[in-house]
């Protein structure tokens, strides 16, 4: 089980180039990639999409990169001469009509377009590749980290459906007692109605079995038995299993509103709200695993 939050990064050098990749992810519905890249390095998107694919299933994740360059032969100088003589030249006239020339070679070198600059052009080939390897190492911390909190996320999802299940088992023991309290309430009313006048028998129970098929409650209770038991089978399996438990919540929150529909026993009322606001809990934790 992974939870869907970590972080990796991962770095990658090579002849004086270094390429980091910083992942961090959060939970949502699909795989959804916000990428932070220097715009020269556009290029480097789609192999990075790639070698995510392949350890993340869902999550947003942001990824930043950040290039640094330390080559020698990273950028170039050149000199334009003929426009530094002619600035010289046109120092040595201002001079002659009283200035004072004071131009050295420093200051003719930051004049507009004596000097310029050049970086190198880029091997892209070798950044993209380098970018590879440090998304690959990225990203199996972030898989590492994912699966730490995940275990995390097992255990207190543990936890919560041992809840649910005490919760199932008390409504179990209680169910069949609302049909007997029905049936003496009823009987009672009855009595106190008819007076000394003797009770249909065959009415009497035909009133009470109709009311314990109307409010029956074991097909919901086994359904939820089942779906737990499906969730502990989840619980243990590999790869990708969000949706599946997301899809298993729903069903044991259908089940659990159909059980409190039912039955109007207050004991049993109290167990049904107590299990759905527990169910919320789950349903709100599930919805961090990838």
């Amino acid at each position: 089980m992974r939870s869907m939050t970590g972080y990796g990064r991962g770095i990658a050098e090579k002849d004086g180039r270094k390429v980091t990749i910083e992942l961090r992810s959060v939970n949502h519905r699909f795989s959804d990639y916000s990428m932070k890249f220097p715009r020269f390095l556009s290029a480097c998107e789609d192999a990075v999409r790639k070698v995510c694919s392949d350890y993340i299933v869902r999550g947003h994740v942001d990824v930043f990169l950040m290039y640094e360059n330390n080559r020698d032969d990273k950028a170039a100088a050149s000199l334009d001469l003929p426009l530094a003589k002619q600035y010289l030249e046109i120092a040595k006239e201002l001079e002659s009509v009283g200035f004072v020339n004071d131009l050295t070679a420093a200051r003719v070198m930051k004049m507009p377009d004596v000097v310029e600059v050049k970086e190198a052009d880029e091997n892209l080939d070798e950044i993209i590749a380098l970018t590879v390897d440090a998304t690959e190492e990225a990203c199996k911390k972030l898989v590492e980290m994912r699966e730490v909190e995940g275990e995390k996320l097992r255990v207190d999802l543990l936890t919560k459906l041992h809840n649910l299940e005490e919760t199932v088992s008390f409504i179990e023991e209680r169910a069949p007692l609302v049909s007997t309290v029905y049936a003496e309430k009823l009987k009672k009313r009855m009595t106190d109605y008819l007076g000394g006048i003797e009770i249909d028998q065959s009415k009497f129970l035909s009133e009470v079995c109709l009311y314990t098929d109307r409010v029956a409650i074991d097909e919901e209770l086994t359904r939820l038995r089942t779906h737990f038991a499906h969730c502990k089978e989840i619980f243990e399996k590999d790869g990708s299993i969000g949706k599946t438990l997301d899809f298993t919540v729903q069903e044991m929150n259908r089940e659990i509103n159909t059980t409190g529909s039912k039955c109007s026993d207050i004991l049993i009322t109290e167990k049904v709200i107590a299990a759905k606001n527990e169910l919320e809990k789950f349903r709100e934790q599930v919805q961090n695993i990838e």
